[in-house]
């Protein structure tokens, strides 16, 4: 359990720093830097895209190599590198190249790391390793988003100087890495194929990643809910303390999300995260006062809480240690890339229809997920991964 926490606080140190500028960047775009939302959702989907593109050859690097900390090494610090581009930036093509590095980083050290924490943790207890992982993770993204606002409000919106500060929890958490036990090499000879028995896979895992990509076609960027919340009405801080709602409430169910799991399965916490997700976006396709804002927000923190973590221990529980990282690659990838025509869906939606065309089709997409979800998810106890 040391690697699983050691692990949590690396991601609570770098959620403080992302999160010091994520819920920044929609309003730092528009404001400051004259971005249309269709800009926005461009920058979100290449960068989640691009970086998602990695997640599988990382995991697989990460299983041939027989070794995980060093890829999670060059990740972490990626992303805190990418905080340069963001200080210095005069146009949205900063910002791209900004959240592409960042997005790099977390496409290279996602498998591995998650590979890390699947192989130190105790039979039957993935779900709760993987919650406790995701709550420290979300509560570094609480204390980031609370620094954010401090500073905001305290230095009258100075965007760049909070980009600049945001690196520095983000070099403690690269240093903390370094305390992690790497995985033990397997025995000599042991190979993983790119695909690691991909076409060997049962057809109930591939129905899996296929329902999830579904999900993450309706699944666009956050960025469209803080904007939601500016339009209606949010001023720029109150924007931030709704995206800090949304944290508490992802942290506070992500821990005891993951352990019901061990117990319950995961399906029947899949399908609820999803219905939520899905009652959220078409919530906010209706929304028209400040309370109706912050009850999606903590509603959308639930959907967050029951489905991140427990995705994860799903993955893990199905595959093989040999094949492990590769699967949770190509499951990290394929949400990555929905990603990109999802945002980009999102933002010309917004742009052509209006702002609730975006929800509503996310919404849709949750509600269809939840079925597929449903129908297709493999049994607890049921591996279904080739060895």
């Amino acid at each position: 359990m040391n690697t699983v926490l050691i692990l949590g606080f690396v991601s609570l140190l770098t959620d403080v720093s992302s999160e010091m500028v994520y819920p920044l960047l929609s309003l730092y775009l528009t404001t400051t830097l004259g971005a249309t939302p269709a800009i926005v959702g461009i920058i979100e989907g290449i960068a989640e895209s691009l970086a998602s593109l990695l997640k599988t050859y990382s995991g697989y690097v990460s299983d041939r190599i027989q070794r995980r900390k060093p890829l999670a090494i060059l990740g972490y610090g990626s992303s805190t590198f990418g905080r340069i581009f963001l200080y210095f930036s005069t146009s949205w093509g900063w910002v791209l190249a900004g959240r592409v590095v960042d997005r790099f980083g977390k496409g290279v050290r996602t498998a591995p790391r998650d590979a890390l924490i699947a192989e130190a943790s105790s039979s039957g207890r993935l779900g709760q390793s993987f919650g406790i992982h995701r709550a420290l993770d979300t509560l570094g993204a609480v204390i980031g988003i609370a620094v954010a606002y401090f500073l905001f409000t305290s230095t009258n919106g100075e965007y760049t100087r909070i980009f600049l500060l945001s690196m520095i929890p983000g070099a403690l958490g690269v240093l903390l890495l370094f305390l992690v036990r790497d995985t033990e090499p397997r025995k000599a000879g042991t190979k993983v194929s790119p695909l690691a028995g991909w076409k060997g896979l049962n057809p109930r895992l591939k129905a899996f990643f296929l329902v999830a990509f579904l999900f993450a076609l309706g699944n666009s960027s956050n960025q469209f809910l803080l904007l939601r919340a500016k339009d209606l009405g949010f001023q720029a801080a109150e924007v931030i303390l709704a995206y800090l709602l949304f944290n508490v409430v992802y942290a506070l169910t992500a821990y005891p999300a993951g352990r019901l799991s061990d117990h319950i399965g995961r399906k029947t916490l899949l399908v609820s995260g999803y219905l939520s997700y899905g009652v959220v976006y078409l919530g906010f396709s209706f929304a028209s006062t400040s309370a109706h804002v912050w009850t999606l927000f903590g509603v959308y923190g639930l959907y967050t809480g029951l489905t991140e973590g427990v995705e994860k221990a799903l993955v893990a529980e199905l595959c093989p240690g040999e094949s492990r990282a590769t699967m949770l690659g190509i499951h990290a990838t394929l949400l990555g890339i929905g990603l990109f025509p999802a945002s980009v869906i999102g933002g010309f939606l917004w742009n052509m229809a209006g702002s609730e065309a975006t929800f509503y089709f996310g919404g849709a997409m949750g509600l269809l997920a939840a079925l597929g979800m449903y129908f297709v998810v493999p049994q607890p106890g049921q591996t279904v991964c080739s060895s």
